[in-house]
C-alpha cells in the first residue's frame, strides 16, 4: 500500500502491452523487465508482482484486458436486477393471467366437490347408512 501523500504511477495500455511483448519475446525474466523500464516500487517485489499480474491479463483477456479499470473494491451485494425485454415481460404477464384463471378455475371446483360431499353425506344421514 502506498504512504500518503506517495502516487502510485499509472501505466497506459500501451506500455503495458510493449512491456509484456518484450519480456515474453526476449525471454526476460520478471526483475530483469522490471529493471529495464524503471519499475521499481517500493521494493523489487512489488515491481514483480505487477509484471506478474500484467501478464496474467494479457495471456487471459489479450490487450484489451489493460483497458478496463481494476482498481477499487469489487462488488459484494446482490447483482442489480437487468431491466426486461419488452416481449418477455408480456410473456411474463400471460403466464400470470393464465395461472390467476387456473387458480380460480380450482378454487371453484375445490368449492363444488365440498358441496357434493355434504350433499352425498346429508342423503346418507337421511336413508340411514353410515358416511364414508
Amino acid at each position: 500500500m502506498a504512504k500518503k501523500g506517495n502516487k502510485q504511477k499509472k501505466y497506459s495500455a500501451e506500455f503495458k502491452e510493449s512491456v509484456i511483448m518484450d519480456m515474453r519475446e526476449n525471454h526476460l525474466g520478471y526483475r530483469e523487465t522490471a529493471r529495464k523500464y524503471g519499475l521499481v516500487k517500493s521494493s523489487m517485489g512489488g515491481a514483480i508482482s505487477t509484471l506478474h499480474r500484467w501478464e496474467r491479463i494479457y495471456l487471459t483477456e489479450g490487450a484489451a484486458g489493460f483497458m478496463t479499470e481494476r482498481r477499487g473494491r469489487g462488488s459484494k451485494g446482490r447483482p442489480r436486477k437487468k431491466p426486461l425485454l419488452p416481449e418477455a415481460e408480456g410473456d411474463l404477464l400471460d403466464e400470470v393471467q393464465r395461472l390467476r384463471e387456473r387458480n380460480e378455475y380450482l378454487e371453484m371446483e375445490l368449492e363444488y366437490l365440498k358441496k357434493l360431499d355434504a350433499l352425498i353425506r346429508a342423503e346418507e344421514e337421511r336413508n340411514g347408512r353410515k358416511p364414508k
